[in-house]
């Protein structure tokens, strides 16, 4: 007797939204529910692992390179798969959602990659996801235009040849899709974002002479990496293109990660194409795993812990000398500065802090950097040529001169700087505001002239948390509490509802944004993500 066929992939809970039809099509759908069939019982252990690995650093307060492993590292003959043309020069990458108007702006930008954002910089409604599939498809068809119905602006494609190539960013693995499901259960957003946009787009790329690239968020391990690594194998032969197309780069945005990136890359190695510093959530990453380490693991303000940090710089070297010896590109961090349209001393000052930035990743190896903003392209882009020349990067230079401990990774204790009670309002006031827009369906928000994302605002309640789990006692005397920051919160809504008025307030979502920023921010039971809770109050 045969097995009864599965279940076929169900859309839920959806209202129709215009030309869902050329995304959601019987094919592609099938594709993702094999997807999830084959892959997402191995997704579930990994998450069950990551829970094991943070209750044993809990326990030790310590991390170590994996001796598991040692021979991976040992061994010098490996290499990863030589970068494909398309990818080979990648000194500046601007970041953004898929929204219509930013699909077209970055990939006009001047930037040489685009990190098509699905993950942070989106806010995960269903009418994102969907349209943010079309729009890409669009783009590659080159039938994408947009009418800005305020101003009236229209914008359109340059040429292909001038446009930035796209690398796109699916959702991490702990997010689900609740919109679709498979035997009763929900498909991991990941497999969904990755498997409809591969599906459609795999061949088109490949047409326009580049191909389905990735980065990949949020991975905590090794073993996390050999499942995309599968994953891609899988779906390579499942729509007929050759094994290496697929390329990925790993975003070394967690700290455990940062103990792996030799095997990270292995595991990915004929489909790897660098490894990239992702600055928030990797200090966010930090919080959340040594949360209860005591003292010595208290950051200080966000703003104060800057890429010259022993710590971070550890971190930036160790990943610059991996790459380069594995022949990866090393992309370094993001400038999030957003130039205002009415105070020019403020650009100033920014702009010149973004090139000392780009300097500085441009000086110390890195092969590209991010922006979140065209207007600091030119900045970027002027740091790396003035080290890259007419080179298409910087992988000869092996840093063969780094050498990083164990202990430098989390030296965090190495910082002069400690936690100031205007750190404490600046993480309230950033909170409340990113969470608010989240909930109405946006992901990246300008906010205080810088373009913040959900690692925005993991740090922020995490250091909330993590100050009043401590007990630190700021500068002007006062302890970090709950009824502190609940009074700090209260004042920056009241504040906010005075700025704003009575009627943009009350159509916003502001106080369930407080609810929520002082739900995960005080909670005894440390959330893993915020965008967990904050996912199930999203309407769309």
């Amino acid at each position: 007797m045969s097995a009864p066929a599965p279940s076929p992939l169900a859309v839920v809970d959806a209202e129709p939204l215009p030309r869902q039809e050329e995304v959601l099509t019987e094919a592609a759908l099938a594709f993702v529910a094999e997807l999830h069939r084959r892959f997402t019982p191995r997704r579930d252990e990994l998450l069950a692992r990551r829970a094991e690995r943070r209750a044993e650093i809990a326990r030790t307060s310590t991390l170590d390179f994996l001796p598991e492993t040692a021979a991976i590292r040992a061994d010098d003959s490996w290499k990863v798969a030589p970068a494909p043309a398309a990818l080979n020069d990648r000194r500046v990458e601007i970041t953004g959602p898929t929204d219509r108007k930013m699909t077209i702006n970055a990939l006009n930008s001047g930037a040489k990659v685009w990190l098509a954002d699905f993950e942070d910089a989106s806010a995960p409604t269903w009418e994102n996801v969907v349209t943010g599939q079309v729009n890409l498809i669009d783009a590659y068809t080159q039938k994408i235009d947009f009418t800005d119905p305020r101003s009236g602006k229209s914008y359109a494609l340059k040429p292909a040849d001038q446009l930035a190539t796209v690398v796109m960013r699916p959702r991490g693995w702990h997010l689900e899709e609740r919109h679709l499901t498979f035997d009763g259960r929900p498909v991991p957003g990941a497999l969904v974002d990755f498997g409809l946009y591969f599906f459609h787009n795999a061949q088109r790329l490949i047409d326009l002479g580049k191909g389905p690239y990735f980065y990949l968020p949020k991975t905590e391990s090794h073993l996390e990496a050999r499942l995309w690594n599968d994953i891609f194998v899988f779906a390579q032969d499942y729509v007929g293109i050759p094994q290496g197309t697929v390329r990925a780069t790993v975003l070394i945005e967690t700290i455990t990660a940062a103990y792996e990136m030799e095997e990270i890359l292995y595991e990915l190695r004929d489909h790897a194409a660098g490894l990239n510093a992702g600055r928030w959530d990797y200090l966010f990453s930090i919080v959340k795993n040594f949360r209860d380490g005591g003292a010595k693991f208290v950051l200080p303000d966000r703003n104060a812990v800057t890429m010259t940090a022993p710590f971070m710089r550890a971190y930036t070297e160790l990943l610059v000398r991996t790459c380069h010896k594995r022949g990866a590109h090393a992309i370094g961090g993001m400038a999030a500065f957003i130039p205002s349209r009415k105070d020019a001393e403020v650009n100033k000052v920014a702009f010149e802090k973004v090139k000392a930035d780009k300097d500085r990743e441009a000086g110390d190896g890195f092969d590209g950097s991010w922006v979140a903003h065209p207007d600091l392209v030119p900045i970027a882009m002027a740091s790396f040529d003035a080290v890259l020349g007419d080179r298409p990067n910087q992988k000869d230079r092996l840093r063969e001169d780094v050498s990083v401990a164990p202990g430098d990774l989390i030296a965090i204790d190495s910082l002069d700087a400690k936690p100031t009670y205007d750190g404490l309002v600046s993480a309230v006031q950033v909170g409340i505001r990113y969470i608010e827009a989240w909930l109405r369906g946006l992901g990246a928000v300008a906010i205080f002239n810088l373009m913040e994302d959900a690692a925005t605002a993991e740090i922020s309640r995490s250091q909330i948390w993590q100050w009043i789990n401590a007990g630190v006692v700021f500068e002007n005397g006062e302890t970090a509490t709950p009824e502190l920051a609940r009074k700090v919160a209260a004042e920056e809504l009241a504040a906010i509802r005075a700025e704003i008025g009575e009627e943009a307030f009350a159509s916003g979502k502001w106080q369930q944004a407080h609810d929520l920023l002082l739900h995960v921010s005080l909670d005894a039971d440390y959330a893993d993500f915020l965008t967990l809770p904050a996912y199930e109050q999203l309407v769309g």
